[in-house]
């Protein structure tokens, strides 16, 4: 697809950036997923060095995102050949208790395109209302996959859930029983998913309104792919 090449004003460059970056719709994400989507549509010289600096001194990435860490070793699973065959899932707990009593995302991340879905679920969401979900945000958009990549969480191992799958004819891919970061990518994004309501929300409390415009800014950063 053709870029727009940006003149050599800084005030403009520093409006397209914020916009892609500090803005709702950017979800403060880092500097290669913002360089990645702004790329996608212009470009000017020293583009990533531009947005390396912007990104470095951006007070609330400071301040809500944590210093790396040293991850565990995954355990490699199959490699995802095209979009929507094969999907993780996890859920995100601990947040505030919203309006609704709910304090978790629910996440399905396409392990192929990288696209993400998201539901706001209770503490104590049962394997029928992540059913549910499963058809409302995956399989009425995109189908039934091959295979669902998911920890060991009773939630997903029920009796309902394993026998809806059967009855829908996939099957229930497992992680390796206590090794929850098998599924590293899931892991990844779940942690840049709390960075990025954590940048929105103030306080954190009214995180679930901000869901939408994360989804979006998540699913804006990942590069294109056949979808």
């Amino acid at each position: 697809m053709p870029r727009v090449v940006i003149s050599p004003d800084d005030d403009l460059r520093a409006r397209m950036v914020y916009d892609y970056h500090d803005a709702p719709a950017g979800g403060h994400l880092g500097r290669e997923k913002t360089f990645a989507a702004l790329l996608r549509d212009f470009f000017w010289p020293h583009m990533y060095k531009w947005i390396r600096k912007w990104v470095r001194s951006c007070e609330i990435c400071q301040r809500v995102k944590p210093a790396a860490s040293k991850q565990a070793p995954l355990r490699l699973l199959p490699i995802a050949t095209s979009a929507w065959r094969s999907v993780s899932m996890d859920f995100i707990f601990g947040l505030p208790r919203d309006a609704e009593g709910r304090t978790g995302v629910l996440v399905f991340v396409d392990r192929f395109s990288k696209i993400v879905h998201l539901a706001p679920v209770a503490a104590e969401v049962m394997a029928d209302e992540s059913a549910e979900l499963f058809l409302d945000l995956v399989f009425r958009h995109h189908g039934l996959p091959e295979s669902i990549v998911s920890d060991r969480d009773p939630r997903v191992t029920s009796a309902f859930w394993t026998l809806l799958f059967a009855q829908l004819g996939t099957r229930l891919l497992m992680s390796t029983k206590g090794h929850p970061e098998t599924d590293g990518q899931t892991e990844r994004f779940n942690r840049v998913l709390e960075d990025v309501l954590r940048s929105y929300a103030t306080p954190l409390a009214s995180w679930r309104s901000f869901l939408p415009m994360a989804e979006f800014a998540l699913n804006n950063s990942t590069t294109r792919r056949q979808v």
